[in-house]
């Protein structure tokens, strides 16, 4: 990578001479390979990182997000799995709380529709919420 770099350095040297002052075709090819240059090593940087941190986002440790409803523009009903648990949990702007505490893997049954009984629940919320 460095000699084919290298190999554009003295096209500037060139361009300099046989060209009226101003900005020379040489200068352009510089910047774009500079700037090749520098996007290269901040994907390497990430890539390092990701390899370095076992594939694993930042800050999940042993939680997961399982799934989220909005309930408005600002407030979120999040199912977040804790070790052997699913925490319903409820997010307002400044406010966090624990609405519900679920064994892992057990949702309730759906309804006769086959809308799932925690997603009915959800939106029975919604509706009571919404002025009506």
């Amino acid at each position: 990578m460095l000699r084919f770099i290298l190999l554009f350095l003295p096209l500037s040297a060139v361009a300099a001479e046989a060209a009226p002052p101003g900005v020379s075709v040489g200068t352009y090819v510089q910047a774009a390979l500079a700037l090749l240059l520098i996007v290269s090593l901040l994907a390497g940087a990430a890539w390092l990182a990701r390899k370095v941190s076992g594939g694993k986002g930042f800050g999940q440790g042993g939680m997961r997000v399982v799934g989220g409803v909005a309930l408005g523009p600002r407030e979120r009903i999040v199912l977040v799995e804790v070790g052997e648990q699913w925490l319903v949990i409820g997010i307002v702007p400044g406010h966090i709380r624990t609405l519900h505490r679920l064994p892992k893997g057990e949702l309730p049954a759906g309804d006769a529709l086959g809308q799932p009984a925690f997603a009915q629940w959800l939106h029975n919320i919604k509706q009571r919420q919404t002025p009506t």
